[in-house]
């Protein structure tokens, strides 16, 4: 156990080493027998940071470390690389975040789930789940909101808007990726999982429906759960876990609620995240 611990401080001290020297020197050509001599010779330094560039000003000046470095990335962009030059690359931006919204639709559909996220937050704190009554829980919460809450009525249609905006924008994205021929090698992965993400935002978008309970929440929860006994040997199961029985109960409202509070935001925040992550490695794909 002592020993992995003294490499896992030994790889954490290399890699700051690398990052202070990076961001500390000044003159990218500078002789490597002039580092050393720098850093023993500066004052402005803390020790700490001193003895991480002494190090490794010791360690490159023996293996070449900033050598074998550029010579391995210069190998792997040159002779193994599978990604196509994105536009950052091509035109050597220094900027991360330089996706355009109107040709991704991906950052908008971003724009909105964060929207639906500080709406819904914000309504979840007067939201109360509950189907049994007249008027049910949920009914009556809903109505302290709209009528009620200081700019809840404001509050709850931006998110009612915003839903339809992420579904359309989503959809939109996925158009857009299909006949621009960016789900292809090697991006098939991160296709699958934008399909994924948009039959998550329906689904996401339709339990979110369900919660007001009203005449329009309880003609769309029939139609689920007939959908659902409809099909063939998991009928029963899938209306069961979704609705909370065969039938349309006050534990309906309960079951959405805890799909559309818990389950739903951290599956869909997590693939949101693997899906941007994968966009950033690749880039973005131009037109085919």
């Amino acid at each position: 156990m002592s020993t992995i611990f003294w490499i896992l401080w030994f790889f954490i001290a290399f890699i700051s080493v690398l990052v202070a020297f990076t961001l500390r020197k000044e003159n990218e050509d500078m002789p490597r027998r002039d580092i050393l001599r720098a850093v023993e010779s500066s004052g402005k330094m803390g020790i700490a940071e001193r003895s991480f560039l002494w190090v490794f000003s010791w360690l490159d000046t023996r293996f070449r470390v900033q050598d074998y470095w550029a010579m391995s990335k210069d190998a792997y962009y040159n002779m193994h690389r599978q990604m196509p030059l994105s536009h950052a690359e091509k035109y050597k931006l220094r900027i991360i975040w330089y996706w355009y919204p109107l040709y991704c639709l991906g950052g908008i559909s971003f724009i909105a789930f964060i929207i639906l996220v500080l709406t819904g937050t914000v309504l979840g704190i007067y939201y109360v789940p509950g189907g049994d009554g007249d008027p049910s829980p949920a009914y009556a919460s809903m109505q302290f909101i709209m009528l009620e809450l200081p700019f809840g009525y404001i509050i709850r249609s931006i998110h009612h808007w915003a839903t339809h905006f992420m579904v359309a924008a989503v959809f939109l994205h996925m158009c857009r990726v299909y006949f621009t021929g960016a789900y292809r090698n090697p991006r098939e992965l991160n296709w699958l999982i934008g399909v994924a993400l948009m039959f998550l935002v329906i689904f996401f978008g339709y339990s979110g429906y369900l919660l007001p309970w009203d005449a329009l929440a309880f003609g769309a929860a029939t139609i689920g759960i007939n959908m659902s006994l409809s099909s063939p040997l998991v009928g029963k199961q899938i209306a069961t876990l979704l609705f909370g029985g065969t039938s349309l109960s006050g534990a309906t409202v309960t079951r959405m609620y805890f799909i559309h509070v818990f389950i739903l935001p951290v599956i869909v925040t997590t693939l949101i995240i693997v899906h941007m992550f994968i966009v950033w490695v690749q880039g973005i794909a131009e037109p085919h």
